[in-house]
Formats: structure tokens, sequence, C-alpha cells
């Protein structure tokens, strides 16, 4: 499978765990998704330079967003109104 695929899921992995505010440490985390946890930091600092507001809760010990956001990764077919115009 293609690299950048892979990499793609992984960063939908690693934000779902996020909104279910179930990571856990980072070495579980880590853990969970089968890589290093110097790789998970390096995907997190992506996703953070991509905006994504991730904290570390250690109440809850577990990754969290510190705000509502959403990410979606694809192609999807936009509703056509007239000649040029779409609705998303």
């Amino acid at each position: 499978m293609n690299i950048m695929i892979k990499q793609i899921e992984l960063i939908q992995r690693i934000d779902r765990l996020i909104r279910m505010q179930a990571t856990g440490s980072p070495e579980e985390f880590a853990y969970k998704l089968g890589i290093s946890k110097t790789k998970l930091y390096r995907i997190i600092n992506i996703m953070k330079q991509l905006d994504a507001p991730i904290d570390y809760d250690f109440n809850i010990q577990s990754f969290v967003y510190e705000r509502a956001v959403g990410f979606t990764v694809g192609f999807f077919a936009k509703e056509q109104r007239g000649v040029g115009e779409y609705v998303s």
C-alpha cells in the first residue's frame, strides 16, 4: 500500500482515539498504534502544524482536543446547482 495512504490512515486512527479520549499514556497510545513513541510525537506535531489543538490531559490519561474540530481527508461529490455552481 502507498506510504502516504498508510500515513493518512494512521492520522485518522489517532484522530478517532483522541475524539474518544481513549489514547492512554503516550507509551500505551504508541503501543495501540504499533509505532514508537518517537513516531507518535512526530505525527502529533504534524497534526499540530495542521492546526489540530491537541493537548494531553493528565487527569484522564489521554490526549484530547482543546476545542471541537473536524478532520476529513478524501474526495466527495459536490451537488451541482447550475452551470459552474456547486454546493459543498
